[in-house]
């Protein structure tokens, strides 16, 4: 399998507007991928649309297209235009979200979560091939609705994953899975329920990097994510699964306490240091190189912390240095 080394867009620190020089020199850095992200800042596929054009040797994934906050008609309109537009590059990644996102900021019920995947990754199979569908699934229905823009190539789909279910759900129907807030050890964890009946299935993660931090911003900085993150329902049972319930615990109880302050000062630091990479670019490199040795078929840097100067940061990152 070609090694893949994939950073998410937007860069940090970087307006979209002033990225496509730095986008148009990845290929040639050594990049491979680009990932978008979906959740309080830009949507999935008006990044990937524009580095499609910038750089039309990247490969361009979701990572993640909620399946609650967009009809499934419209997702697959809007799949079906990226892969026309860059075809045999476009990974469309689908996933439940949080209930955050879908509930509070979207105003729609976040119910079924794992049905509702599961049904949209059955539609867009469909749909993607340009098949008329008219279907009463357990989640939603459609009523004939046909495709007029069929992509020559459909393009896989990969489901975002965090506990057995969804694991092996991405590796049974989904073509893999996209994993974030995880050690490089948890991937042997997680790996063999995506690859449990193909081996050759993708995994994607998000890994979160801060190239060039001192320990002490990182860590200051790492924690207030840790606490924003892992107290959201599914990534605390996400971790609680993974067996981080006595070094954890304690934050988890000072968040529910709401006592903001405890609860950073809980986080260990061999946890922030697991989950974030931090350090000298060179470390970084390595320590995202586990993540494969691990399982990981393409790595995707998310740079963290506004670093000041976001063009270095990503070629220091490249896989060659």
């Amino acid at each position: 399998m070609t090694k893949r080394w994939g950073i998410t867009l937007p860069v940090a620190g970087l307006s979209i507007a002033d990225q496509k020089e730095l986008v148009a020199s990845l290929p040639d850095l050594g990049y491979t991928d680009v990932w978008s992200a979906e959740a309080d800042e830009t949507d999935a596929f008006t990044p990937l649309a524009l580095a499609s054009a910038w750089a039309p040797r990247l490969r361009l994934g979701t990572a993640i297209v909620p399946v609650f906050t967009r009809g499934p008609a419209t997702l697959a309109m809007s799949a079906a235009t990226l892969a026309a537009a860059a075809p045999g590059r476009f990974a469309l990644g689908v996933g439940t979200s949080s209930d955050v996102i879908v509930e509070h900021w979207n105003d729609i019920p976040f119910e079924e979560p794992y049905k509702r995947v599961r049904d949209t990754v059955r539609f867009l199979r469909a749909a993607l091939r340009g098949e008329r569908v008219d279907e009463t699934y357990e989640t939603f229905a459609v009523r004939g609705f046909t495709a007029r823009l069929v992509p020559e190539e459909p393009p896989p789909v990969l489901i975002a994953a965090l506990r057995p279910g969804m694991l092996r759900l991405a590796g049974r129907e989904g073509d893999g899975a996209i994993v974030n807030w995880l050690s490089a050890r948890d991937v042997r964890t997680i790996a063999p329920y995506v690859r449990e009946r193909d081996p050759a299935k993708e995994i994607v993660a998000r890994i979160f990097v801060m190239p060039g931090a001192d320990p002490e911003t990182a860590r200051a900085l790492s924690r207030r994510m840790i606490t924003a993150y892992l107290n959201v329902p599914v990534y605390r049972a996400f971790h609680e699964w993974l067996g981080r319930d006595d070094v954890l615990g304690p934050m988890w109880r000072a968040w529910g306490e709401g006592d903001r302050r405890a609860a950073l000062r809980a986080v260990p630091d061999e946890v922030v240091d697991e989950l974030v990479i931090h350090g000298p670019a060179e470390h970084c490199r390595e320590r995202i190189g586990e993540y494969v040795d691990n399982g990981v078929t393409t790595p995707v840097i998310h740079l963290v912390g506004d670093p000041q100067d976001p063009v270095r940061a990503v070629r220091d990152l490249a896989p060659d240095g």
